[in-house]
């Protein structure tokens, strides 16, 4: 009968959770992102925002596997993710300084270098602000506006077109400043991220 390997590829061991330039290879990265449980454990402590336990990550992340609720797992569906969790997934995720796993305590936190993995991961955290609707936005706002004054609206016919225009041309251009203030912010965050990566 073969045995199961629990050894951990050379690129995680020779990560130790004192190095002081907190970086990870790319292979590392994709070893610990290959394996949907240890995806499903970056998922759960995403959300959770806090320290977990052992059981609770194991019962979630099992009831997730068996699409079913939490209450309807049986004890060997447990069993069967909590042991390869204790075992396996979150040693090499502490050794990649991932998560903070206090084996004895049975806890687990979200450690350092958890955003250069969040970084690979498809989520709601991540996702990016939607310009196109404010451009759309101001687009109708400002084609109406124009519109009510040229047709004479009581109110807006009151002021010049040409100081409609402007208000228009300025909010466009106060929009854009912060479109292009918040896109600088957030490349400097990614190219932050990935001069940790190897």
């Amino acid at each position: 009968m073969s045995s199961i390997d629990t050894s951990l590829p050379e690129e995680i061991t020779s990560v130790t959770a004192n190095d002081t330039d907190e970086t990870l290879s790319k292979d590392v990265i994709f070893e610990l992102l290959k394996n949907r449980r240890r995806r499903e454990v970056l998922a759960y402590l995403l959300e959770a925002e806090e320290t977990v336990t052992l059981g609770e990550l194991a019962e979630q992340i099992a009831a997730w596997e068996n699409d079913t609720d939490i209450n309807a797992l049986s004890s060997d569906q447990r069993k069967r993710v909590y042991v390869a969790l204790y075992q396996t997934h979150l040693p090499k995720m502490d050794d990649a300084g991932i998560v903070d796993y206090d084996q004895d305590r049975g806890l687990i936190t979200l450690a350092d270098n958890a955003d250069l993995l969040v970084m690979y991961l498809d989520t709601d955290t991540h996702r990016r602000e939607r310009w196109d609707r404010w451009y759309a936005a101001m687009s109708v706002v400002g084609a109406v506006v124009l519109a009510a004054g040229l047709l004479g609206v009581p109110g807006i016919s009151a002021i010049p077109l040409s100081a409609l225009a402007g208000v228009i041309v300025a909010a466009f251009l106060a929009v854009s400043f912060a479109h292009v203030f918040v896109n600088h912010r957030f490349q400097q965050v990614v190219e932050e991220k990935l001069s940790r990566i190897k």
